[in-house]
């Protein structure tokens, strides 16, 4: 009997030739890592962000792999500039086919009580608002072409959980799930769909001041049952499975990403510590 033939390369290698994919927070991270797969796959990569040299990087990288890319740097805060974005992208390439809003802030990290008001704004301005414009004017285009289109949205696994000294960052995530049911209602008719993608702990630039070390990062490695730190990779696959048409019947979800990291229960380093201290 003939043996079948084995491969890992399981979807075309160009599976989104002719297609146009928009990704906020582009020039690092998992925006940077999504990027540079859909250049692979043969899209067409336009990336925003706030800072131009990250940006052109990324753009050069794609390129140089025989991709095809622009960037846009866009400060999502100011809906005229995610306007003229959206625009920019179509005039381009004729049509916007998926988006992933990723572009966000941590911004400052205290307990609410030191929290300014200016401190709040400006976490909601990017993380809230910005992801709003973002949708409205994406969705926009997406309706006028009336050929439906898919869009993820980045939240957080703070959504779900609690860290301290992240209430401004958490509630916007939380409020972001909220926003993307809503909206995956109202635009489903059109064949639109918007996900959420809810990362974990992600070695990624935003990251690196609890991940300054590997001491640092140690309890989080050892709280996440698969036991290690998530990788830009790990979430920007997620996104290009939602973004693709084998996730054609999934909308208004909140995917985690997390290795396990916000499941309940007590972990079997913890059972070893109280061994150890009884």
């Amino acid at each position: 009997m003939e043996k079948l033939k084995m491969t890992t390369n399981v979807f075309p290698e160009k599976r989104f030739s002719g297609r146009t994919v928009l990704i906020t927070g582009g020039g690092t991270g998992m925006g940077k890592a999504a990027a540079l797969r859909f250049g692979r796959e043969g899209a067409n990569v336009v990336i925003a962000g706030r800072r131009p040299a990250e940006l052109n990087q990324v753009v050069a990288d794609i390129k140089a792999a025989g991709g095809i890319a622009l960037a846009v740097p866009t400060d999502v805060s100011d809906p005229e500039q995610v306007e003229a974005l959206v625009s920019k992208t179509v005039t381009t390439f004729g049509a916007l086919h998926m988006a992933w809003n990723n572009a966000g802030v941590l911004g400052a990290f205290a307990p609410l009580q030191e929290m300014s008001f200016a401190d709040f704004d400006a976490v909601m301005a990017i993380n809230l608002r910005g992801v709003f414009a973002c949708l409205k004017y994406e969705i926009a285009t997406m309706q006028a072409a009336g050929a439906g289109g898919a869009i993820v949205n980045t939240s957080s696994w703070t959504a779900h959980g609690v860290m301290p000294g992240l209430a401004a960052y958490a509630a916007g995530k939380a409020a972001l799930d909220a926003l993307t049911r809503t909206v995956a209602l109202e635009v489903g008719s059109k064949q639109i769909r918007i996900n959420n993608v809810s990362p974990g702990i992600i070695a990624t630039p935003m990251a690196s001041g609890v991940l300054a070390s590997e001491t640092a990062a140690l309890p989080f490695q050892k709280h996440t049952p698969l036991q290690r730190i998530g990788q830009p990779e790990d979430v920007a696959d997620a996104v290009v499975w939602l973004l693709s048409d084998e996730a054609r019947f999934v909308t208004g979800q909140s995917l985690l990403v997390d290795g396990g990291f916000t499941l309940g229960g007590l972990r079997p380093w913890f059972n070893n510590f109280v061994a150890e201290h009884s």
